[in-house]
């Protein structure tokens, strides 16, 4: 977890750590899926990235859902180039833990996934998820069009309402034009695919989420 005090706020722009222009690394296809991580993707298909806590059991949640063509985990909303998982661990990039989610808009739209972003995990904790503490666990919310950040609103408003009827505090969830994303290492993707008894420190509410409008 590599915790400290200082991982709880943002590093300054000119404060974070430097990165490089090499870029990760990825195997050939999805462990689960068997789809290609990284673009082209096929005509017709839309993207999504969520920041919901540790990228390996954020990334399970998305891959099982009918019409999600493929899933990866990486970094983004930070301000190093290309960052390994040590240095987004120290606190020095300022990048969240992400899954990008490549879907089909026929077959599941983009409301359904931010409802299950929205009830994998607890947007109320700032800059933590559980016993996860840092600026790469926090709540985010990545839109790749002013659609999606209008869906994004309307769910974080009306997931909030129902929060609080249930006694719990204030939803932290940032919500950002879609910044770059910098693919992660290569074990980590599908990283409980491939060890199915891994740690997963996601816990949701129980409170349920209301269906956001298309």
């Amino acid at each position: 977890m590599f915790f400290s005090s200082s991982k709880t706020k943002m590093p300054a722009p000119d404060q974070a750590l430097p990165g490089r222009d090499e870029t990760m690394p990825l195997p050939p296809s999805h462990f689960v899926l068997g789809a290609p991580l990284a673009e082209p993707f096929p005509a017709g298909l839309e993207k999504a990235l969520f920041g919901l806590g540790c990228f390996w059991g954020a990334e399970k949640q998305f891959w099982k859902i009918q019409g999600v063509f493929t899933t990866a985990v990486g970094y983004a909303a930070g301000f190093t180039k290309n960052p390994t998982y040590r240095e987004v661990c120290s606190g020095r990039t300022g990048h969240n833990e992400v899954v990008l989610v490549v879907f089909d808009p026929k077959v599941v739209n983009y409301a359904t996934l931010v409802k299950v972003f929205f009830e994998a995990h607890d947007p109320t904790q700032g800059m933590r998820q559980g016993n996860d503490v840092g600026t790469q666990y926090r709540s985010g919310i990545y839109a790749f069009s002013e659609a999606q950040r209008r869906t994004a609103e309307a769910a974080k408003a009306a997931y909030g309402e129902a929060l609080r009827a249930a006694g719990r505090g204030d939803v932290t969830t940032e919500i950002l034009e879609a910044p770059p994303f910098y693919y992660a290492e290569d074990y980590h993707q599908q990283y409980l695919a491939k060890n199915p008894n891994g740690y997963c420190g996601l816990g949701g509410t129980g409170v349920s989420c209301p269906l956001p409008p298309r």
